[in-house]
C-alpha cells in the first residue's frame, strides 16, 4: 500500500458513515499537487472494486461503513427490480424508488436490509458502471404524436426516441440502444438499432429478443469456412490410432427431428453386473483451441432452442455433419466405459478415444411403442440389430432410477411445451412435452457418464468444469418451511443443512395429498440455480458429490472444454502439465458458460412466451380449464393443460377476495376459496404477443 493510499484510507475510516467530498478528503489526507492525478486514479479504482461508494452528490464513503456491497442489476420491472450481490446466489429485491434509474447489467453498490418477504430488500447507493443497454421492445406513438419505445415486460415507462421518425414505424418490433441514462427511468433516451417487423408476429418478436440478448443467429464466413475445412479433413489415420468399437452394437436414441446427434449407448450384462458404454461425439478433435471456431463456440456457450428453431453452438458442417453420430457412418467418439454392479453402483471406469458406427438412429416415440408391447413388424425390423440390447438398457435404467431415488435425488417437475409452427411461422398448436420411458432411460445413462467424468477429474487432480448445484439458501428454506406448516406437512427437517433425501421425502409425501402442486412449486423456488464452476461443489438436486457435463459437446461448451482436458489425460499428458495448460481455461469456461446459459434460457423463455401469446390470441373469449399454479399479491396464475400460463388479476377475482400471503385467495369467512392446485375454468381476456403476457378472467358457471 502506497503512502497516499494509506493516508486516504485512514481519513475514510475516521469519517465513518459521513461522506466526504473529494476536495475535503484530499485536504484531510494532505494530498499534494504532485499527487492529484494519483489521488483521482485511486478513488476510481476503489469505486470499481466496490470498496468505495460514490454518491449522487459526488461525495464518497467506505462501502463497509454504510453496509454497501457490489452487485449487478439482473432484472427491472415497472415498479421494482432485482440485484445479485457478488459471490452470492441469492437475489435482492429493490423497490423502484431505490433503483436510481439502473437497468439490467449495471454494476452498482447496494445496501441490503432484512425483509419480511421471501427476499431481502436492497437500495442502490451508487452506480459503478453502466451496461450497454440494448433492449427489445415495440415502437409506439404517444398522445402528442411522438414516437416512443416501449421495452418488453413493461420494464419502465416508454422511452423517448431521438430523431427516429424515419427509422422506425409505429407497431414495429425493434431493438433500441439507450443513449442517455438518468436518476429515473423516465429520463432515459434511446435510438432504434434494428427493426424486425410487425410486433403481433411471434417470429419477429423472437428476432428482437435474441438480438437484444446478443445471441447471434448466423455464423461469420470465417467460422463457416473453418467448420467446413475441419469436417472435410480425412480421419482414417486418426481412426487407426483409436479403440475400434465398430463391432459393438452401439446405437442412438433421440427425437425424430434431431439432427445434432451427440450421444450413443451400448450395454452388456456381466457376471458381476453391467458394462455400460456411453459414446460421445469427439467434437474436441475438430475444434482446435483458440481457433476462430473455438472462440465462437466459447462466446455462444450453448445452442439455443425455441419453438421449432435452433441456433446451434457449432456450424451445421460439424453439428449436423462430421460430429453427428449418424447411423451406418464411422465416427470419432469419446467413450466412457463404465462397470456397474448388480445395484447400479459404479465400480470402475475408463475413458477412451474411440471410433464407432451406430447401428440405428433410435427415436424416443418408436422405442416407447416397443416397450409398450407394440408388435409392428416394420418397427421391430428397424431395431432388429439392437433387439438384445434394448431390454438390457431398460432393465439397467430401472436399477439406476431406483438407486437415484434411494440416495434422495429430488424429483421436481416443471411443465415444458412443444410448440407447433405452421408454414407461415405462426404458432399453430401447443402441447405439453411428455417424457416417456426411453427419454428417462437415456437420461439415466448420461448421468452415469457425467458422474464418472467428474470423479476421474477429482481422482487425478485435473482442472475441470463441474456442474454444481448448491444447497438452498436459509431464507428460501424459511419460506418453504412456512408453506409446509400451512398445509400440515411436518417441516422439522427444513433448516440449513437439510439433506436432499429429507426434501425428497417431503415431496413424496406431498404428492399423496391435495397440495402437491403448491409444494412442488415452493420447492422449485427454494432451489439455487445450477451453474458451472471450476471447483467441485457437488450437485444438491441429484444428491451427487461429483458431477459434470460430459455428454453434449455439440451443443454445450462446458462439455467440449472437459473433453479437451480429458483428451490430454488420455493421451498421456501428466496432470501437473494439464493443470498448467488448462487451469485458467477451465475457470474462464465455467464463468462464460454459466453466463451464456442464463442468457440463452431467458431468451428461450421469452420467445416461447411470445409464441404462446400468439396462439392464445386466436382464442380470445374462449373458455379453458386449468390449474392454479401460483398465487401472488397481484393475482393468481393459471396453467392450462397445454402448459400456457396466464394471470387472473386481483381485481378480476371478485369483491372480498384476500391474498393469504402464501398460496390462496379467499373471502374473510372462508366461504369462497381459490387455492394453488385447484382446477378452475377461465376465459382468455387478452394476449399480447410482443410481451408474451396473457390475461384470464374467471369463467362463469
Amino acid at each position: 500500500m502506497s503512502d497516499l493510499e494509506n493516508r486516504v484510507r485512514v481519513q475514510l475510516r475516521r469519517a465513518g458513515k459521513k461522506s466526504l467530498a473529494a476536495d475535503e478528503l484530499s485536504r484531510r489526507a494532505g494530498v499534494g499537487k504532485s499527487e492529484k492525478k494519483e489521488f483521482s486514479i485511486l478513488l476510481s479504482k476503489m469505486t470499481e472494486q466496490g470498496e468505495l461508494v460514490r454518491q449522487q452528490n459526488r461525495k464518497v464513503v467506505l462501502a463497509r461503513c454504510v453496509g454497501a456491497r457490489p452487485a449487478t442489476i439482473v432484472k427491472v420491472k415497472k415498479t421494482f427490480g432485482f440485484a445479485r450481490i457478488d459471490d452470492a446466489q441469492q437475489d435482492v429485491f429493490v423497490p423502484g424508488r431505490q433503483l436510481m434509474g439502473t437497468l439490467p447489467g449495471d454494476r452498482v453498490m447496494v445496501r441490503v436490509s432484512r425483509s419480511e418477504g421471501e427476499l431481502d430488500e436492497g437500495e442502490v447507493l451508487s452506480v459503478i458502471e453502466r451496461a450497454e443497454n440494448r433492449l427489445s421492445g415495440t415502437v409506439v406513438r404517444n398522445e402528442y404524436g411522438e414516437l416512443e419505445f416501449a421495452p418488453d415486460n413493461s420494464a419502465f415507462a416508454p422511452v423517448y426516441l431521438e430523431g427516429q421518425e424515419a427509422a422506425a414505424s409505429e407497431g414495429e418490433k425493434a431493438v433500441a440502444l439507450l443513449v442517455q441514462h438518468g436518476d429515473s427511468h423516465r429520463d432515459c433516451r434511446a435510438v432504434v438499432q434494428s427493426r424486425f417487423g410487425a410486433a403481433e408476429l411471434a417470429k419477429n418478436c423472437c428476432g428482437a429478443i435474441l438480438d437484444a440478448a446478443g445471441i447471434e443467429r448466423e455464423f461469420s464466413a470465417g467460422v463457416l469456412h473453418e467448420a467446413e475445412q475441419a469436417a472435410a479433413q480425412p480421419a482414417e489415420q486418426e481412426m487407426a490410432r483409436r479403440l475400434d468399437l465398430r463391432g459393438v452394437p452401439i446405437f442412438t436414441i433421440d427425437g425424430a427431428d434431431t439432427k445434432d446427434i451427440d450421444d450413443a449407448v451400448s450395454v452388456e450384462r456381466t457376471a458381476s453386473g453391467w458394462e455400460l458404454g456411453v459414446h460421445i461425439a469427439d467434437v474436441s478433435y475438430y475444434v482446435a483451441p483458440k481457433s476462430l471456431l473455438d472462440e465462437t463456440a466459447f462466446s455462444r456457450g450453448t445452442s439455443v432452442y425455441y419453438a421449432d428453431s435452433v441456433i446451434p453452438m457449432l456450424p451445421p458442417a460439424l453439428s449436423n455433419g462430421a460430429c453427428s453420430l449418424n447411423p451406418r457412418e464411422d465416427r470419432l467418439a469419446f467413450s466412457a466405459l463404465v462397470s456397474l454392479d448388480q445395484e447400479g453402483e459404479i465400480q470402475k471406469f475408463r475413458f477412451e478415444k474411440s471410433v464407432i458406427r451406430s447401428r440405428v438412429k433410435g427415436v424416443y416415440s418408436e422405442i416407447n411403442r416397443i416397450f409398450q408391447g407394440e408388435r409392428d413388424e416394420a418397427l421391430l425390423d428397424k431395431y432388429r440389430e439392437v433387439s438384445d440390447e434394448l431390454p438390457l438398457l431398460r432393465e439397467l435404467a430401472g436399477i439406476l432410477a431406483a438407486r437415484r431415488k434411494k440416495r434422495g435425488a429430488l424429483d421436481l417437475s416443471s411443465a415444458e411445451a412443444k410448440i407447433f409452427v405452421d408454414e407461415e411461422g405462426r404458432a399453430a398448436d401447443i402441447k405439453p412435452r411428455v417424457q416417456g420411458e426411453s427419454e428417462r432411460l437415456i437420461e439415466e445413462m448420461m448421468l452415469v457418464a457425467n458422474e464418472a467424468a467428474a470423479t476421474l477429474a477429482l481422482e487425478k487432480l485435473l482442472p475441470f468444469v463441474y456442474r454444481v448445484h448448491e444447497p438452498p439458501a436459509p431464507e428460501k428454506l424459511a419460506v418453504l418451511k412456512e408453506l409446509l406448516d400451512t398445509v400440515g406437512i411436518p417441516s422439522g427437517a427444513v433448516a440449513p443443512g437439510v439433506l436432499p433425501k429429507q426434501l425428497s421425502a417431503l415431496l413424496s409425501r406431498a404428492k399423496e395429498g391435495p397440495y402437491a402442486v403448491a409444494v412442488n412449486s415452493a420447492m422449485l423456488r427454494a432451489m439455487q440455480k445450477a451453474r458451472y464452476d471450476d471447483k467441485n461443489l457437488g450437485h444438491y438436486g441429484l444428491a451427487l458429490a461429483n458431477y459434470a457435463h460430459f455428454t453434449s459437446p455439440i451443443r454445450r461448451y462446458p462439455d467440449l472444454a472437459i473433453h479437451r482436458i480429458l483428451s490430454a489425460f488420455c493421451t498421456g499428458v501428466r496432470p501437473a502439465e494439464i493443470s498448467r495448460r488448462y487451469a485458467s481455461f477451465a475457470a474462464a469456461a465455467a464463468k462464460q458458460s454459466s453466463a451464456a446459459e442464463l442468457s440463452a434460457m431467458g431468451a428461450e423463455r421469452a420467445c416461447e412466451d411470445c409464441y404462446k401469446a400468439e396462439y392464445m390470441h386466436r382464442h380470445l373469449g374462449e373458455v379453458f380449464e386449468g390449474m392454479i399454479s401460483s398465487a401472488a399479491p397481484h393475482g393468481i396464475y393459471v396453467q392450462l393443460d397445454n402448459t400456457v400460463e396466464g394471470l387472473v388479476r386481483t381485481e378480476a377475482l371478485g369483491e372480498g377476495m384476500l391474498y393469504d400471503g402464501k398460496m390462496q385467495y379467499c373471502t374473510e369467512s372462508g366461504a369462497r376459496r381459490l387455492r394453488v392446485g385447484d382446477r378452475i375454468r377461465v376465459k382468455v381476456a387478452a394476449a399480447t404477443v410482443s410481451t408474451g403476457r396473457i390475461d384470464f378472467v374467471l369463467a362463469e358457471g
